[in-house]
């Protein structure tokens, strides 16, 4: 491990924070950020044979309504994203919204915006919703194909804290 992993300095400095000084894994002290608005919007997309996205669109999944069910469990999984990834802290969301597109042939979008106000961004929350609502989709769907395409995922965008904004 270098030097810059284990002495916790801030990331802004191009140094990780995830670790103290025996460069053991550690939650970072957010105590003294200051509260602020944060967005963070992710994507991801899963692709599948046209019949597949036409049964999810007609209704014909035997599990239910798939965008339905894939939204839910996005919110559920930006909601639980702390107890998944050991470093998050544990947040008080404001909102999630997830939004579904299809290309009309064979890819799903997925967009998931997630809004808190707080010492710390939502990245995290948006990356897993955005995961859990493109596995959900993987799940209702796999009796019908199995080879379904997952991926990529990646941050869109975030706003709010010290190290400002970002767009993709």
């Amino acid at each position: 491990m270098n030097s810059n992993a284990r002495n916790g300095s801030d990331s802004s400095e191009g140094k990780l924070t995830h670790f103290n000084e025996q460069g053991r894994a550690r939650m970072v002290d957010i105590s003294g950020k200051e509260v602020t608005v944060r967005t963070a919007v992710a994507v991801s997309k899963v692709t599948m044979n046209p019949s597949t996205l036409e049964a999810i669109r007609e209704g014909r999944i035997g599990k239910g309504d798939v965008l339905a069910v894939a939204q839910i469990a996005g919110i559920q999984g930006a909601k639980k994203t702390s107890d998944w990834i050991p470093m998050c802290h544990p947040l008080a969301l404001n909102g999630v919204d997830i939004r579904f597109e299809d290309n009309g042939l064979d890819e799903l979008s997925i967009q998931v915006t997630v809004k808190t106000e707080g010492k710390t961004g939502v990245e995290m929350e948006a990356l897993t919703a955005a995961s859990a609502a493109a596995l959900t989709i993987y799940d209702m769907c796999k009796a019908l194909q199995k080879d379904m395409i997952i991926g990529p995922t990646m941050l869109q965008s975030k706003s709010g804290g010290k190290n400002g904004d970002f767009n993709r």
